[in-house]
């Protein structure tokens, strides 16, 4: 039996995420809200339905499984059946004040580690576990260690002298975090901007307002690289890096700008589908930048977020050709110029995956390099 789920959630302000859970109604276990496949509605969707009818949350699904579990659905006349269940992460944007299942279940927020003991099912622990892993504890070996070291730096005179004429290290790996909060909000309102309605303005603007800031913080990175002598990676990797993260956000802009200048109201499924992908990616990228303070410790966490990352960019291919496909069908019917506008949308959307993978491939060349 094959099932559908979504796992919501949501991120604070100091950076945690946490975990919608829901209870059954039979058991009143915790669960994440599930169900049958719908005919005719790609899975995502159908875990979007599902979340609306019994949690009354909105969000954005990520067309792009984050793994599967299995579980012994009870049957009403006795026995049990094992489910295949497919997860969709999805960014909550909106709690609902009725919806349909309202009053039949409990609805708790966890954080990661306490959403995963408090599901049953093994493969949906580990599932949960790993949606967003803190960075690795060196362990205190390692932490005496480093304070040895600087107590020894310390006492000796000429090295204390010779740190202090050096320039300091930068504040790379603060920048690198701070612009992939830029993406992770970006993206967001790009997401927004694709599902229409009265608030597209608003978006198209705080997309604008994330992209001058990324500015900002690229600057400064190009002139600490040019100033600061020690630097905790290569310099062009430095730079690489950044740049193709600064690339993300420009093209997310240059979407919103094709919007507003062909004032685009509605959106096809598979741009909205795209527009996921890119949330998706997004807190990936936001996940995987403070582990790069440690990469001999992240190292294996960090190959697990860079080969998400290309799958997502290889799922916005498929979405890419078939909304151009539909596009071109429709507007050889209709107006011609609607093919040349989708067209142009479609392409800023692909191109944002692109710099995704971009990203991916920048990380997986600093494993490679320094772990």
């Amino acid at each position: 039996m094959r099932q559908i789920a979504a796992l919501p959630y949501t991120t604070a302000a100091d950076g945690s995420m946490q975990i919608l859970l829901i209870t059954s109604r039979d058991t009143r276990r915790w669960v994440i809200p599930k169900g049958n496949r719908v005919k005719g509605l790609a899975g995502h969707r159908a875990a979007e339905l599902e979340a609306y009818e019994e949690a009354g949350i909105q969000g954005i699904a990520c067309p792009a499984p984050i793994g599967r579990y299995r579980y012994d659905k009870r049957r009403r006349k006795g026995g049990s059946r094992e489910a295949m269940v497919e997860v969709f992460p999805l960014a909550v944007t909106r709690h609902l004040t009725q919806w349909p299942e309202q009053g039949q279940r409990e609805l708790r927020w966890f954080s990661l580690a306490d959403a995963a003991q408090a599901v049953d099912e093994p493969d949906l622990q580990d599932i949960i576990a790993r949606f967003r892993e803190p960075p690795a504890d060196p362990g205190w070996f390692f932490r005496m260690l480093l304070a040895l070291r600087d107590r020894q730096n310390e006492r000796t005179g000429l090295l204390r002298w010779f740190h202090a004429l050096m320039p300091k290290q930068g504040r790379f790996f603060d920048q690198f975090e701070d612009h992939a909060a830029t993406l992770v909000a970006g993206a967001d309102a790009l997401a927004r901007l694709m599902q229409g309605g009265p608030g597209m303005a608003d978006q198209i603007r705080t997309i604008s307002d994330q992209e001058h800031a990324a500015d900002d913080i690229i600057r400064d990175v190009l002139q600490d690289v040019r100033r600061i002598f020690v630097t905790p990676f290569d310099r062009s990797a430095i730079t690489d890096l950044i740049g193709v993260m600064d690339d993300a956000i420009d093209q997310m802009n240059q979407t919103a700008k094709a919007v507003a200048l062909y004032e685009v109201t509605t959106f096809p499924p598979q741009m909205q589908d795209m527009s996921a992908l890119i949330v998706e990616c997004a807190r990936i990228t936001q996940e995987a930048m403070p582990l790069l303070r440690s990469l001999n410790l992240n190292a294996a966490r960090l190959h697990d977020l860079t080969e998400r990352l290309v799958k997502l960019e290889g799922h916005a291919d498929l979405l890419h050709e078939d909304g151009l496909k539909a596009l071109y069908v429709a507007a050889r019917e209709g107006n011609p110029m609607d093919f040349i506008v989708g067209r142009e949308i479609y392409s800023h959307l692909e191109k944002v995956t692109d710099r995704f993978e971009d990203v991916a491939n920048e990380i997986s060349g600093l494993v490679i390099d320094h772990a």
